[in-house]
């Protein structure tokens, strides 16, 4: 078997972590989720679900790969053999988020640009919905838009030629630029943000607690949801890092400060974009609440509008847009790693041709999404991928190591021989009991809510075709690489 040891140090595997899980989605949907469920109140429900749901769930994911050293579906295999499906689902989600992240990116590439003579004009809205992207009626996919396209094709030449170089001189010198650039543009962006007028009112607005809302069983969904998702959890995506570590690496330490740093970032992330915000309501006479919003609206329609009022506005767009761009890209590169980490294994194939053919496919699909159609098709398939993928095969893979292989012991046992943080029953209970029922709770509400009504409006043959047959498809893929066997270690 491959030597998997390849993170050149531990700093570069903790960079790497902390890359996947600081995306696109904490800078907006943090910010967003925190305001609505009780402000400073949410904290509290938001530390609990960290301590007993994302920081578990990343302590386990990290001994299933450390242990078993191999890719998801391998080391799921090495687990239980009627649980290997579960990995390639998780692969197969991976590489759908991989089809439509770059588009974010590039994006972010061409407002980064537009900030330097807010392009957007006095209607930012009008602007990227029409101007930019040309966005036509769902299930209308048009032509190509090349504002778009170009910038695309330059975000695959950066992934492709990190993942060529492999994990020690792509993935890790890549991370070991990536996120302490991203950590110093970000802090100079939100420095900026709290010292403009009316910050204050934003950072009220954000930190005022509502403790009515800790009693509500909504609010702690929430926590568990964003602890979920910002932690990059049931992507495959820490099952194949960690499996690349070194045999002596201290799997919990690493996991609690992956944990912890993300949850920093967030909370930095929500007081840029609410002093931001702030700044914005003072600016044009209304209350925080009228202009706070979540979401990609957040990112290209709200902020390029507080951008404008900024003083020195190109230099402070290029950075915001430019700390997008950069969160994107080491997101972008975890994500892809997983299924080419994956497809290296089962074909038995040199890791070039796994590159090629997996983000091949991944980038040609992207295409997708990058003519007039493209927005409202992402918006589709990240809603349905998120909350019928991620978190249902979440509860798929903590119900089957948990209470089917009942591997926790045995995990426990492996991870308390290499790290000095030991674990104990509540790291168990936490696994088996409150995030099977926290997640199992989820997947209800969200049943319940898209049966109901149609997602953000859309017809419904559109969220059948691009949403539930997507979602549902990768469980699929799931079970039919589970036909071919794997090569002789």
């Amino acid at each position: 078997m491959e030597n998997r040891s390849q993170w050149g140090t531990r700093i570069g595997f903790l960079l790497a972590a902390m890359g996947s899980a600081i995306g696109l989605g904490n800078i907006w949907r943090f910010p967003a989720t925190a305001y609505e469920n009780g402000g400073g109140a949410f904290f509290i429900p938001y530390l609990f679900a960290l301590l007993t749901a994302g920081i578990p769930l990343l302590i386990m994911e990290y001994t299933i790969g450390h242990k078993y050293r191999s890719s998801s579906p391998r080391s799921f295999k090495r687990i239980s053999k009627g649980m290997e499906w579960i990995g390639w689902w998780q692969i197969a989600i991976s590489f759908i988020i991989s089809t439509y992240y770059p588009i974010i990116v590039a994006w972010a590439i061409m407002y980064a640009y537009f900030s330097i003579g807010q392009s957007w004009g006095d209607d930012p809205t009008g602007f990227f919905v029409g101007d930019f992207l040309q966005v036509a009626e769902a299930g209308t996919f048009g032509s190509m838009v090349p504002a778009v396209l170009f910038p695309l094709i330059a975000v695959w030449a950066i992934v492709f030629l990190i993942l060529g170089k492999g994990v020690k001189k792509g993935i890790e010198v890549a991370n070991k630029i990536f996120i302490p650039l991203l950590a110093v543009t970000f802090i100079i962006i939100v420095i900026r943000a709290i010292t403009l007028p009316g910050a204050l009112d934003g950072l009220e607005a954000f930190f005022a607690p509502d403790w009515s809302m800790i009693t509500n069983g909504s609010v702690w969904v929430a926590a568990y949801g964003q602890i979920f998702f910002s932690l990059s959890i049931a992507f495959a995506i820490m099952i194949t890092y960690a499996s690349y570590l070194p045999k002596k690496a201290d799997i919990t330490n690493n996991a609690f400060i992956t944990g912890f740093a993300n949850s920093s970032f967030e909370l930095l992330a929500g007081i840029g974009v609410f002093a931001a915000l702030g700044f914005m309501a003072n600016e044009t006479g209304q209350l925080v609440s009228d202009v706070a919003t979540g979401g990609v609206g957040l990112a290209f329609m709200v902020f390029p509008e507080i951008i404008s009022q900024m003083p020195a506005s190109g230099f402070f767009g290029i950075l915001f847009f430019g700390s997008l761009v950069l969160a994107g890209l080491s997101s972008l590169v975890s994500i892809s790693e997983t299924y080419i980490a994956g497809v290296q294994e089962k074909f038995n194939i040199s890791r070039g041709l796994a590159v090629t053919i997996g983000g091949g496919l991944a980038a040609i699909i992207s295409l997708f999404y990058a003519n007039q159609g493209g927005l409202n098709l992402l918006d589709t398939v990240d809603y349905f991928i998120n909350n019928y993928g991620v978190a249902l095969a979440g509860l798929f893979e903590v119900v089957a190591i948990a209470w089917f292989a009942r591997s926790l012991k045995d995990l426990q046992a492996y991870a308390n021989d290499v790290s000095d943080i030991r674990l104990g029953a509540w790291w168990r209970f936490c696994l088996s009991v409150i995030t099977p029922i926290v997640l199992g709770y989820m997947m209800l509400q969200n049943l319940q809510t898209d049966i109901k009504e149609a997602y953000g409006g859309y017809p419904i043959e559109f969220l059948f075709n691009f949403g539930w047959v997507v979602a549902i498809g990768a469980m699929f893929f799931g079970a039919l690489m589970t036909t071919k066997k794997w090569p002789k270690e």
